[in-house]
């Protein structure tokens, strides 16, 4: 396809995808446990919260050595099983079930506000995050191309956000703690799955035909020499450009 290149081919000849660089299908299902063990809990306990929240938590403790010992960078798994104890702590201490869930209704709010100011200010997060991936700090931001086709993609990733917003929050004020469960998995490893195909879509139709690919950003340093024999510019002989 339009941008693509043999650099930006997995070692086994299948086109690599953001799935291979950012592995985010595995993440989603792990944030998922936890959730289904809270709603499983408090259901048969007679709606008690504090089962739930016992429940959820042994869920995310399990989880959280089932990805160390699957060699996970043990930062992210601190993280992740923070996010579970804030979430129960807010439930314990409003007594509500449904506030299992407020945190993860205001980090989809932030998030989506994040992803959008980013495209603004030409910081897109998507180029962020796989720029951080591939080792390539700020450099894929002096390639027009590359820091368009991020801004393109990471619309996507903004909709995302919302959506998960747009559908938690009329749950999250009905109260309906089994509607929010089924909508975390619902809207979390198949949404994560579908805005990782379609965000790749994105980059590669973005990218101008040529391009040599995410992983090599055409930057000031290296047009010159693309553009020398344009120019009518000859090279020394033995002289490499």
């Amino acid at each position: 396809m339009t941008g693509t290149s043999e650099r930006d081919v997995a070692v086994d000849g299948r086109p690599e995808s953001l799935a291979d660089l950012l592995g985010g299908r595995r993440g989603a299902v792990d944030a998922t446990v936890p959730p289904v063990a809270f709603a499983v809990g408090w259901l048969v306990a007679g709606r008690s919260v504090w089962a739930g929240v016992v429940a959820a938590l042994i869920a995310g403790t399990v989880v959280a050595g089932w990805r160390l010992r699957r060699g996970d960078r043990p930062r992210s798994v601190l993280v992740g099983l923070l996010a579970v104890c804030v979430a129960a702590l807010v439930a314990v201490r409003t007594g509500r079930a449904e506030d299992f869930f407020l945190v993860q209704v205001l980090a989809n709010a932030a998030s989506a506000l994040a992803w959008a100011v980013s495209i603004l200010v030409r910081w897109p997060l998507l180029g962020v995050v796989v720029g951080t991936a591939l080792g390539q700090r700020g450099r894929w931001r002096r390639d027009p191309a590359l820091l368009r086709a991020y801004g393109r993609a990471s619309w996507v990733w903004t909709g995302t956000y919302l959506l998960r917003v747009a559908v938690f929050v009329p749950l999250y004020l009905g109260g309906h703690v089994l509607a929010l469960t089924a909508a975390r998995v619902g809207l979390t490893w198949p949404l994560v799955a579908a805005a990782l195909a379609a965000s790749w879509a994105v980059l590669r139709r973005s990218l101008p035909a040529g391009h040599p690919g995410l992983r090599h950003p055409v930057t000031p340093q290296t047009e010159p020499a693309a553009k020398a024999p344009e120019d009518g510019e000859s090279n020394a002989p033995g002289q490499e450009q």
